[in-house]
């Protein structure tokens, strides 16, 4: 019975002049089971049509049927499954993967069949040692002499059964005594089934073969049989079946383990290639840690100005030169104002500029009245003493607060002012607490501040009922913007008119917000340019990957890797590349942030686990997008050519 059946197969190569006519109208039959060498000088045309029977390159025209199925009608994966399953390479120069060793060589025919790592790894032990290898199994290609490379690629042609052994001049590169035991192993396999298509030039090689077939200038000139031995047909190993979701999660684990394996063995030119994502990504997740330690700074001084309050102040605004005449507002506004349920409290403020004598020290200061929840409203901490009570507001009470700078400035010599008295604009006030530091902008952080309560302002030392302001907390669970319209509302209808402007915190707290994200953004976008940059630099790198592995390409190709396989492979390459990339660049961003927060005392960057998610997931992308195309010029390379590629 015929297993291959070639029928006015005819190929060209080049167009126009440079046309060139290789095989011209062969007509061959093979039986199974039979030893057939294919002579003639080279250039002659022999190993194109080997080419062609292993469905490594196609013919022009003419028909091709293995086991009675036409060949011409089968697509790429098709021709890749044939080969895998029906055909084993003996090629001239053994065509080994240099990275891996002589076990995983062989066994990689496997890997396309579908066979279980456990399984193929014990049926190519099990080959190489029936082949005189079994000390070399971890050896890699450099390591092996020429013989025992020849002998790993007969292996590897057996792996999946080899019902049909295209050996392409076996002993070429190999001394005399090697080619000899390469022939007897050739010898063998015919004997045990296996049908042999051997190429050479070499006359005294041929004639070991049960029929010769002569080839000259693309045409057979003559076809003799010597010996009438057919073997019966070997017996094939068991075709796997999986279900798809099976065969996709196995497909994938293959590819993840040859991707993983490729990258740690080219760790400089991997490393190169992620350098550009390692660089983005620390600068995407280290400026946003910067924006957001920015905001929260500037957040924590606003909140220093009050949280949710609202200052009402007297005037038009902050350009009208009469709101320092204007006394409109009034302690009644205050009391008014604290009774309504969207207000949490309320406080008239009385500032007041003055002389301030301790000893013999008489300095410039202010002094502002306020009620006793202003320190709350405000966010400022007691670091010494209290604060006063409601009670010693109602009753005008001679006492004050004092802050840090007041304390350095007047009492230089006396850690504790609590308790101590102090002369403002001639009355006498008993210092009852110390605020914190403030370190809010401006200059309310240099001046010296004095708190009393407002009615002793008022009536102690300013000797009027006038007020400078009042301070709102809005309740929690409010819109300060709904408050604001409702205060305006009120006080326009107590005043019989709009005699007053307010400074809303929260208003200035969203525009600060606003103003910071969108430098975020801005800083953000410049640093992904920076991983779209090293995005174009995995594509240029895994390009030049392709053209160098080329050769591993075709290899893989000819013992049956289907076009899936050499995408899947590549785009994991890449996509790891980048995804290590991005978890180094990380950790480089919050060693850099770590080392910035050793050495800043009141400025730290601040990471945030959604930007870090994101610059991990942007780096994925960046391996799917820009490694998608080097991925798939690589699984649309032409076998033959592949091989041929130096």
């Amino acid at each position: 019975m015929n297993i291959i059946e070639l029928k006015q197969i005819n190929k060209f190569y080049g167009e126009g002049n440079n046309r060139v006519h290789v095989l011209k109208n062969v007509d061959l039959a093979i039986e199974k089971g039979d030893f057939v060498a294919i002579i003639g000088q080279s250039g002659s045309g022999k190993s194109t049509m080997m080419n062609i029977i292993g469905c490594l390159d196609v013919p022009t025209s003419g028909s091709y049927k293995i086991n009675g199925v036409e060949v011409g009608k089968m697509d790429k994966d098709q021709l890749a499954e044939l080969r895998c399953k029906t055909f084993g390479f003996i090629f001239q120069r053994y065509n080994l993967l240099t990275n891996l060793k002589a076990v995983d060589n062989a066994a990689l025919p496997a890997v396309y069949m579908g066979m279980d790592a456990g399984i193929r790894n014990q049926r190519a032990a099990r080959l190489l040692k029936s082949l005189e290898l079994g000390d070399k199994l971890r050896n890699k290609p450099n390591e092996l002499s020429g013989g025992q490379q020849q002998r790993v690629s007969i292996a590897r042609a057996l792996m999946n059964g080899g019902e049909v052994i295209l050996a392409d001049e076996p002993t070429g590169a190999l001394d005399s005594k090697s080619g000899e035991r390469v022939m007897e192993i050739i010898k063998d396999l015919h004997k045990q089934g296996h049908t042999i298509i051997l190429v050479t030039h070499d006359s005294h090689i041929a004639a070991q073969a049960s029929r010769i077939i002569e080839i000259k200038d693309g045409e057979i000139v003559a076809d003799t049989r010597k010996s009438s031995e057919i073997y019966e047909a070997a017996k094939q190993p068991e075709q796997i079946t999986r279900s798809r979701i099976d065969a996709l999660k196995y497909s994938f684990l293959e590819s993840l383990g040859m991707s993983i394996y490729a990258i740690l063995s080219n760790k400089m030119r991997s490393l190169l290639t992620m350098l550009g994502i390692i660089i983005g990504i620390a600068s995407v997740v280290s400026v946003v840690a910067l924006g957001n330690a920015t905001q929260e700074k500037i957040m924590q001084q606003i909140n220093s100005m009050g949280t949710n309050t609202i200052d009402i102040m007297p005037g038009r605004g902050f350009g009208d030169r009469r709101s320092g005449r204007v006394k409109t507002l009034k302690v009644s506004d205050s009391e008014y104002l604290s009774k309504l349920s969207f207000i949490a409290n309320a406080t008239p403020n009385v500032t007041v500029s003055g002389n301030l004598v301790y000893g013999n020290n008489t300095l410039t200061a202010t002094l502002r009245g306020v009620g006793d929840e202003y320190f709350d409203v405000k966010g400022k901490d007691i670091a010494l003493g209290r604060i006063f009570s409601k009670n010693e507001v109602t009753n005008a009470a001679a006492v004050a607060v004092i802050d840090d700078n007041t304390r350095n400035e007047v009492f230089a010599n006396n850690p504790n002012p609590v308790g101590e008295i102090i002369i403002f604009n001639k009355k006498p006030l008993t210092v009852v607490g110390v605020t914190e530091k403030d370190n809010s902008p401006g200059m309310s952080s240099e001046s010296m501040n004095i708190w009393t309560p407002y009615t002793t302002a008022m009536y102690k030392i300013n000797g009027t009922n006038d007020i400078n302001s009042i301070t709102v907390r809005v309740s929690d669970n409010i819109n300060s913007q709904m408050a604001e319209k409702s205060i305006e509302s009120i006080l326009t209808a107590l005043h019989g008119k709009k005699d007053f402007f307010m400074i809303n915190t929260d208003s200035i707290k969203q525009t600060v917000e606003t103003t910071t994200n969108m430098m975020k953004l801005l800083i953000a976008g410049i640093a992904v340019i920076s991983l779209i940059v090293g995005g174009i630099g995995v594509m240029n790198i895994m390009l030049v990957s392709v053209t160098e592995r080329t050769r591993e390409i075709g290899i893989r190709m000819a013992i049956g890797a289907k076009q899936a396989d050499i995408l899947q492979q590549f785009l994991i390459e890449a996509i790891l590349i980048c995804i290590l990339g991005g978890f180094i660049g990380v950790m480089l961003s919050l060693f850099i942030g770590w080392a910035f927060n050793t050495f800043s005392e009141d400025f730290g960057m601040i990471f945030s686990t959604a930007s870090i998610i994101l610059a991990l997931g942007c780096s994925t992308a960046i391996g799917i997008i820009f490694g998608y195309m080097p991925a798939k010029n690589a699984s649309n390379l032409n076998p033959i050519d592949a091989l041929a590629s130096e």
